[in-house]
This record gives structure tokens, C-alpha cells and sequence, in this order.
């Protein structure tokens, strides 16, 4: 089957683009421009335009058109971002990130919520504990980068610093918090799935409808074997983001 014209055209401009024929902050060639050189409509060049603005190759600006967006850095998450040395004020954001405590920023909303079934079933308490939710958009200096809903057990955090939306972004993360509640972090679990982002997502982030993101689900668990921390879902986009893994074969 022939493929649509439009995706031709968007399939040949994407080429240009990630060749770096056109350049982040170039501006795409007009509408009748790309009419003459592909043979077609101007509605056959507008989706072809929309497609590449949902993949957040493109964007429109007043004025200057239809230009080339800044490609977002790469970033890499190493699979021992969670160690921390001790008194130190990075996070695993910070760390997945690269960069320094003065450009971190967070919008944070704090929620009193009871455990559904799949929430239970991830803490493996009973249905209705009463839970904190904790939800984060995570900026790297003004970029939405990361958003997340972040549980932890009302019995653990009532009346205490880590329940106040005041002190967050905590120095050390979710760790150095549970260690100042005595609840000493020994192991950390993290499953990984990936699919298009949803409405909210994409708002959120600032990203494409076409961009992929990838979604997590983090558990921080005591010297005691208790699910004491669940991020559910950990939302990143995926088309920049680089998870790593070390398996070690031999002791």
C-alpha cells in the first residue's frame, strides 16, 4: 500500500531535520514553499507539519513560522543513582540530571489519600491504609523534566517535617527523609514501562503527543523488609532518556 502523501513529506523533512540540514532554530520553508516542492495541497503540508510538531521536532512561533526545536539533552540514569554519601544534598534527580542544587525546582502538591487495591498490593498493606500523596513536577532550571506521585504511609509521616510540602525538595531525597524519621533505606525496586503519554503528561512535560514517555514505578524498602516509599507512576520522556544497568556475573 502506497504510503499517504503527507507522511512522505513529513518522513523527507524529518530526515532533514535529525541530519541536521535544518538546524535547531531554523525555520521551516513556508507553506507554498513546500507546496511547490512536493507537488501537493496545503492541507496535505499541514499535517504533514502537525505530525512532526506531535514527534516535538518542529514548532510554530509568531511571526518566525514553523522552526526547528531545540533538541533536549540526553541524560542517562546510572543504576546507582540511589547511593548518596552522607550529608550530601543531591537527589537521584539531581544526580539523573547533572545538575547542582540551585537548579532544582519542584511544584508540589501534598494529599491525604487511602490505599486502593493496586496501591495496597504495592505496599502489601491492607486496602484503605491511610497514605500521603505526594505529587512532583521536577525542573531542570525551567524545563519540566520529570513528574511523579510519591506515597509513603500516613503512620510513618503524620506530624512530622516529611508530611509539610515546606520542605521539599528534601536534601538527599526520599533516603535521607525516611533516615531522619529512624527508617534506615536498604534496597530500592524500580519497574520500567514505556507507551505515549498521555493528555496531562504531555502538557505537563511540555512534550509532543508523538513523543514516547517512559513510566516507572520506584519502591524504597527498609532494613526490615517493609515498603515504606512508592513513586507510581515516575513519568520521563523516553526518547531522551538512557537507563542503565550493571549485572555483576561472578562474585
Amino acid at each position: 500500500m502506497a504510503q499517504p502523501e503527507y507522511m512522505r513529506i513529513a518522513a523527507d523533512l524529518r530526515h532533514r531535520i535529525t541530519s541536521g540540514e535544518y538546524e535547531p532554530g531554523d525555520r521551516i520553508p513556508t507553506l507554498p514553499e513546500l507546496c511547490e516542492r512536493y507537488g501537493v495541497s496545503e492541507i496535505t503540508v499541514r499535517n504533514a507539519l502537525q505530525l512532526l510538531r506531535n514527534e516535538g521536532l518542529v514548532e510554530s512561533r509568531a511571526r518566525a513560522g514553523t522552526v526547528v526545536r531545540k533538541r533536549p539533552a540526553i541524560h542517562r540514569m546510572p543504576a546507582d543513582r540511589y547511593r548518596q554519601t552522607p550529608g550530601a544534598r543531591a537527589t537521584a534527580f539531581t544526580r539523573d540530571q547533572g545538575i547542582a542544587w540551585s537548579e532544582y525546582r519542584l511544584d508540589k502538591r501534598f494529599e491525604r489519600v487511602q490505599a486502593d487495591a493496586g496501591l495496597a498490593a504495592l505496599f502489601e498493606c491492607e486496602v484503605g491504609e491511610r497514605l500521603l500523596a505526594r505529587h512532583f513536577v521536577f525542573y531542570d532550571n525551567d524545563q519540566p523534566t520529570q513528574m511523579s506521585t510519591s506515597y509513603v504511609r500516613w503512620a510513618d509521616v503524620a506530624d512530622t517535617p516529611v508530611a509539610d510540602p515546606i520542605n521539599e525538595p528534601w536534601p538527599g531525597g526520599t533516603r535521607a527523609q525516611m533516615a531522619s524519621l529512624g527508617i534506615r533505606i536498604t534496597a530500592v525496586t524500580e519497574s520500567f514501562t514505556a507507551g505515549m503519554p498521555t493528555e496531562l503528561e504531555a502538557a505537563t512535560l511540555r512534550i509532543g503527543s508523538g513523543v514516547p514517555v517512559l513510566r516507572y514505578t520506584r519502591k524504597h524498602i527498609s532494613d526490615t523488609g517493609r515498603v515504606v516509599e512508592v513513586a507510581h507512576p515516575i513519568v520521563r520522556r523516553g526518547d531522551t532518556t538512557i537507563v542503565d544497568f550493571r549485572i555483576d556475573l561472578e562474585d
